[in-house]
């Protein structure tokens, strides 16, 4: 009997998936376990191998469309077995698609709409009117699609669900936002920007899995998490001349060079040791306060943006940083990562200070609790310790926290145990 190979689930916050190419073509034989089509999730496109072994006899969805988890995607089977498309599919979607998950502490609650809920007697009391409402009534719908649709006054029993089972998805409230026939409240209309004209030249670009999932959890992260933020910056002079003495003693033993990011990933890693309440991270009716402390460095691609995470930071030594950070960045960028080498990060690092950046803030990448923003190293005027004007070579660097997490005077503290590591790197040792 044909097997339905449905969409993974590729990644922690993966919510569809697209078909980036097939790997094989109707018709032609798969072996269990060989990768037989690349997906496109939020953030990498990978191989995907076969659960089952058998021909591929029918592939349900085409390179460069994208569909939800746990849709059919692909049928395998007995070479030229004969199946019923429809039959299949639909029992695929009743057998395979789970039902809406429970609502977190951090996502808006699942109640139902005032038109989803039967019209009680007159006679009926308050406790009468709460159990008269039946379970199956309720509307199905994603938790980030129902906050979206009530923000904008669109009721969600006028929407057209596309997701499993007919849930409704963002995708749905934003297809039903650009109708002509949506009827948004006065207040909405009136907040609505007006309609730009297409000028000669303009290009609509569209959107690809890894920027929707950035756009999506970057709002929902300034949204949620109440962001402060906390500026130092540093003389860089001590540091600029360890890593020369690093780099020159690596090209007499012919060892790995190391970056300027290299060292601030070592000296973060040892500050959040001392700091472990940086180490921590918002799980909604708790705070975890990690044991072990894994980096994220944020790296640019042509797609967008993926944080590669280097483990066991505190544990290692500056060379063994610099050559896993070398690694990953350049995986990264050739887009071969996978899903457990940029997840799990405890701290995220953003460096734009080799792009001539002086000065930025970043957002929180949850559900950690801080990133660090460094800009460029440049020479400053400064008046020294002996009330002397000199010219030092200072870094800026900011520390966006989330204030459920980490109160102001915590993070100050941190930023003068990092600040103080950068200044004189043999505190690093102590």
């Amino acid at each position: 009997m044909a097997e339905v190979i449905e969409m993974p689930k590729l990644s922690d916050t993966m919510e569809e998936g697209g078909i980036a190419s097939w790997l094989k073509k109707e018709g032609e034989f798969i072996k269990e376990g060989e990768a037989f089509v690349e997906i496109e999730t939020d953030k990498a496109t990978m191989e995907y191998n076969s659960p089952v072994e058998g021909y591929l006899l029918k592939i349900l969805v085409p390179a460069g469309k994208t569909t939800q988890l746990n849709q059919p995607i692909a049928l395998v089977g007995e070479k030229g077995e004969k199946v019923d498309l429809s039959q299949v599919t639909q029992g695929a979607k009743a057998g395979s698609v789970p039902p809406p998950s429970p609502p977190t502490s951090m996502a808006a609650p699942l109640a139902p709409t005032a038109a989803a809920l039967p019209s009680p007697p007159p006679a009926a009391s308050g406790r009468q009117e709460a159990m008269a409402q039946p379970s199956s009534d309720r509307l199905r719908a994603s938790p980030l699609a129902r906050r979206v649709a009530e923000e904008k006054k669109l009721p969600l029993d006028q929407i057209h669900g596309s997701g499993p089972n007919g849930r409704v998805v963002l995708r749905d409230v934003e297809k039903a936002l650009q109708s002509p026939s949506a009827a948004p409240s006065a207040a909405v209309a009136e907040r609505a920007p007006a309609p730009q004209l297409l000028q000669q030249g303009d290009q609509d670009v569209p959107l690809n899995m890894m920027r929707k999932t950035i756009a999506k959890r970057l709002l929902a992260a300034k949204n949620e998490a109440p962001h402060f933020y906390l500026t130092r910056s540093a003389n860089m002079q001590r540091f600029n001349d360890w890593r020369s003495r690093l780099n020159t003693e690596a090209e007499e033993r012919k060892l790995p060079k190391v970056s300027v990011n290299d060292l601030l990933v070592l000296a973060v890693s040892r500050a959040l040791v001392k700091h472990p309440e940086v180490n921590s991270s918002w799980q909604g009716d708790f705070i975890r306060r990690h044991a072990a402390v894994h980096v994220a460095i944020a790296v640019a691609i042509p797609d967008g943006l993926i944080t590669p995470v280097v483990r066991f930071t505190h544990q290692l030594g500056a060379r063994d940083i610099a050559v896993q950070s070398r690694e990953l960045i350049d995986r990264a960028k050739k887009g071969q990562l996978k899903p457990e080498e940029y997840q799990g990060g405890t701290f995220s690092i953003s460096n734009l200070g080799m792009m001539g950046i002086e000065h930025f803030t970043a957002i929180i990448n949850p559900p950690q609790a801080a990133i660090l923003a460094v800009g460029a190293t440049l020479p400053t005027p400064w008046v020294n310790k002996e009330g002397q004007l000199e010219v030092q070579s200072r870094m800026t660097m900011t520390l966006s926290c989330d204030h459920r997490v980490i109160d102001g005077a915590v993070g100050a503290s941190f930023l003068q145990t990092l600040v103080g590591f950068l200044e004189d790197p043999l505190l690093i040792l102590s």
